[in-house]
């Protein structure tokens, strides 16, 4: 379900990672904390577990994703925005739950 302006939103947290995850039509860019998502997670393990939602539902490239995330660590914060952003995808599409609880 999306608000006014076509904009989706989900709380993911992990340990003390707290991640708010925005969802927006889009070509697929990804921004944490007004980074890239490459420049701000550094390993392929932190990167792909972020992705791991989009790639799950085959999503990739149709949603422009924007984070917010603090505490924790690297890897919780990852762990934090893959949680937020299922919850997103779930808003958008409720169809799409069965592949993200297949993916884990």
């Amino acid at each position: 379900m999306a608000d006014a302006k076509n904009v989706i939103w989900g709380t993911g947290r992990r340990k003390t990672a707290v991640a708010r995850v925005r969802l927006v039509p889009g070509n697929g860019t990804i921004t944490i904390n007004d980074k890239p998502a490459d420049e701000f997670f550094v390993t392929t393990d932190q990167r792909g577990s972020m992705r791991s939602p989009l790639v799950a539902c085959d999503v990739v490239g149709k949603f422009d994703v924007h984070a917010r995330v603090n505490g924790g660590g690297p890897q919780g914060q990852a762990d934090a925005v893959r949680h937020g952003l299922a919850r997103a995808l779930v808003k958008s599409d409720e169809t799409l739950l069965p592949k993200l609880r297949e993916a884990g």
